[in-house]
């Protein structure tokens, strides 16, 4: 007998690389770009307050450093949430659609901290282990969340420590920061891809349903709910 397992190649490449490039119908391509400019315009925020606080920081300017970095920490929060909720909204409206994407799983290759890295392993190994596009997807879309969550509370938390003199090791820690960001860059890009490619799927009479899904602010419910550390990583 003939297995159905089905293993990923090329041609699952060449179709989420053509779903991302081919336009969306007017109404989707509307929902797609009001969402990715919300999101563009935090993280740009956020990214400049970072770059400002490591430009002080190297001037000497320590209080302002520290202030900018805070800064940086309280942008980041909403939008890690918007995109953790959107993970969690197109997992559950994905169990009840017919057709679902293909997608790619996360490459330890784009991370550079343990956290993104960790999550990249899993997603390939659980990417080769799967049947089916649905299975792929919704365990992609539960490790993003999950990952866009944890590396937000850990560039908060370093960002804490310095911003409050803490750190044991503040040079390790502002390095930290940089590979968070960096990380958490790689989630949001990871995020666009596979929203385009739900938008792509999700038939246009639910669509109104789903924009005001968006539109509501994000409840615990919605949320992934990570459960605490049990240790901190030294700063």
């Amino acid at each position: 007998m003939t297995s159905r397992r089905t293993t990923p190649g090329p041609s699952a490449e060449r179709r989420v690389s053509q779903d991302w490039i081919t336009a969306l119908p007017r109404d989707k391509a509307r929902t797609f770009d009001e969402q990715v400019r919300h999101w563009e315009c935090i993280y740009a925020m956020m990214s400049i307050a970072l770059d400002d606080a490591v430009s002080l920081r190297s001037r000497g300017e320590l209080i302002c450093a520290r202030q900018q970095l805070l800064v940086a920490a309280e942008l980041l929060e909403p939008l890690a949430e918007s995109l953790a909720c959107l993970c969690k909204t197109l997992m559950i409206r994905g169990r009840r659609l017919q057709i679902l994407p293909v997608v790619e799983p996360l490459s330890t290759s784009f991370f550079r901290g343990d956290i993104g890295r960790s999550a990249a392993s899993w997603s390939e190994i659980l990417h080769r282990l799967l049947l089916g596009d649905r299975a792929r997807f919704l365990h992609k879309l539960r490790l993003l969340g999950q990952t866009i969550e944890q590396l937000e509370r850990e560039f908060r938390e370093a960002a804490g420590d310095i911003s409050r003199g803490l750190a044991v090791q503040p040079s390790q820690c502002w390095e930290r920061l940089d590979c968070l960001h960096y990380d958490f860059s790689t989630c949001l890009r990871e995020t666009e891809v596979v929203f385009k490619s739900f938008l792509r799927v999700i038939p246009s009479e639910q669509l109104p349903a789903l924009n005001l899904e968006l539109d509501t602010p994000a409840e615990p419910s919605r949320r992934w709910l990570l459960e605490p550390r049990l240790s901190r990583a030294p700063a």
